[in-house]
């Protein structure tokens, strides 16, 4: 599966303290679906695709870009197609992870060697290498930034840290609005307010220490 990077991959079944340096050190690690990892693997290699490890799993490219990846979880694994509300599915084999949220990304889910149909999957591919070529993208929809009450309020009585906030981009505006509105209790955040205002006055985003 930062962030964005993302919350999709926060439930895959392998140690994110683990840094792989190969797909097959990752394949390895996943004991219960190397067979089935690997013979989806070959295929997408077989396709033309190139590969590389990406947010700590298998990720297929083409042209550059990432059309397709590759996790294991605890019940199954699963092909991700970053276009793939774009594939016609004929099969009716993908679903959207998360409804409502993602817009553009679906997963086909295998849970055993019965389920994999590798000449299915090298027409999804092979449609989704198409699609890329041919410049075919569901662009995301920008959420409009809604700034939380009390954030506001600190801004509003805070001029310079007001100003800084304004100076940021959008998506560092955005991790301090949804760090205070995910907050359920006032006392919660309120302590966030008291943890990310001298951020604001440094003209820092939330989680610029985790970016290279």
């Amino acid at each position: 599966m930062h962030n964005q990077e993302p919350k999709r991959l926060r439930k895959l079944n392998f140690d994110f303290m683990k840094r792989f340096t190969s797909v097959e050190e990752y394949l390895e690690s996943q004991e219960a679906w190397t067979p089935l990892l690997t013979a989806v693997r070959d295929t997408m290699l077989d396709c033309g695709l190139e590969e590389a490890i990406k947010w700590g799993a298998p990720a297929y490219l083409s042209g550059g870009k990432t059309i397709i990846g590759l996790a294991a979880f605890k019940s199954h694994m699963a092909v991700w197609f970053h276009q793939g509300a774009l594939l016609k599915d004929s099969a009716g084999v993908l679903i959207n992870a998360q409804e409502g949220k993602t817009q553009a990304l679906r997963q086909w889910r295998i849970q055993s060697e019965a389920e994999l149909d590798l000449k299915l999957l090298r027409a999804y591919i092979e449609e989704a290498i198409e699609n890329q070529k041919q410049g075919k993208a569901i662009k995301p929809q920008k959420k409009p930034l809604i700034v939380p009450d009390e954030l506001q309020t600190w801004l509003d009585n805070n001029p310079e840290g007001k100003a800084r906030f304004e100076g940021l981009g959008l998506s560092r505006k955005r991790e301090y609005t949804d760090y205070i509105s995910e907050a359920k209790r006032a006392e919660t955040k309120q302590k966030r307010l008291e943890k990310i205002g001298p951020m604001i006055l440094q003209g820092i985003g939330l989680h610029d220490k985790y970016r290279s």
